[in-house]
């Protein structure tokens, strides 16, 4: 993980010193409203920097119904090419990477944005985006209590079952998400949910939220008047505007404006922008990034090549 948020450092420097080519990803909707694909594409090119080159294609899915069948709700595929000939250089699970370069993001906003002596962590969700955003706050705060919640109670177990000997803090299920956050420093998020997951009025005066699951217009994990009073920094303005549901509702229902967006995450890393200092509420609404893919991916391709993983096939 620790790694995963220095690659994510480097892509949101990348990104906000123009050094990339990264058209708004596609979204396909399933008829019946059974899940979504999206196809994200990158070519990030960093000479003046540590990023060097990389070029990628993703489609990932995400089937919330796939829970009633007991598989992964995010799927999908990472198509790593060589930037000089553009012969694919790798395949690797989407699902995968896309949940650690996920939790990396929040862990490189928690980092910057969160109380220095944050103890405890709050989660809201038990998937795989879950579990990849406990370890990175962990990576970067002391945390020392995780308290997890999950309209599905018996994910929520399997999922504190899993990571209790990954991490040296307390982790325990809770049975709701007000319980969940009462004086927590750090709330993470990520659930599909189309209605907010827990009150404004439940926040302590002094907390970082990351929320990462709503991809959608529709989609809002975050009550209204907590947008409109929080410090916001998302990971692209653009994507933001099209795709982050619970800022698009804020601005519609007139508790903040695009304008007051404090900040996007890369600006932040250069620091080009000033983070909002003394308590109060900060968050930080992640859609997901292809550039954040296409460095991930080149971090996991050298990896594996060497320590000698993954199977060798031949390219004609």
């Amino acid at each position: 993980m620790a790694e995963a948020i220095t690659e994510m450092e480097r892509a949101f420097a990348v990104l906000a010193r123009g050094a990339v080519e990264l058209p708004q990803r596609t979204q396909l909707q399933v008829a019946g409203e059974l899940g979504t694909s999206l196809i994200m594409s990158c070519y990030a090119a960093d000479p003046g920097g540590t990023a060097g080159e990389a070029l990628m294609v993703k489609v990932a899915s995400v089937f919330p119904r796939n829970l009633e069948r007991e598989i992964a709700t995010i799927n999908g595929a990472v198509l790593v090419l060589d930037p000089e000939t553009g012969v694919p250089e790798a395949m690797m699970d989407g699902g995968s990477l896309t949940a650690i370069r996920t939790g990396a993001a929040s862990g490189l906003a928690t980092r910057l944005l969160a109380p220095k002596d944050a103890r405890v962590l709050a989660v809201v969700g038990a998937g795989g985006q879950a579990r990849s955003q406990v370890a990175a706050v962990c990576a970067v705060r002391p945390i020392n209590e995780v308290r997890v919640y999950s309209r599905t109670l018996e994910r929520a177990h399997e999922m504190v079952e899993e990571l209790a000997g990954e991490s040296s803090a307390s982790l325990r299920v809770v049975g709701s998400a007000s319980e969940a956050i009462a004086d927590a420093d750090v709330i993470c998020t990520a659930t599909t949910s189309a209605q907010p997951v827990f009150k404004d009025g439940d926040l302590k005066a002094n907390v970082h939220l990351n929320a990462v699951g709503s991809y959608r217009p529709d989609l809002a994990e975050i009550p209204v008047e907590t947008c409109g009073r929080a410090f916001v920094v998302v990971d692209s303005l653009e994507a933001a505007r099209e795709e982050a549901g619970e800022l698009i509702q804020a601005v519609a229902a007139g508790a903040m404006t695009w304008q007051g967006v404090g900040a996007e995450l890369g600006d932040l890393v250069l620091g080009r922008a000033e983070i909002s200092q003394g308590p109060g509420v900060t968050l930080f609404k992640s859609v997901g990034l292809a550039v954040q893919d296409a460095l991930a991916a080149k971090a996991a391709l050298a990896n594996a090549r060497a320590r000698g993983l993954g199977q060798q096939v031949r390219w004609e």
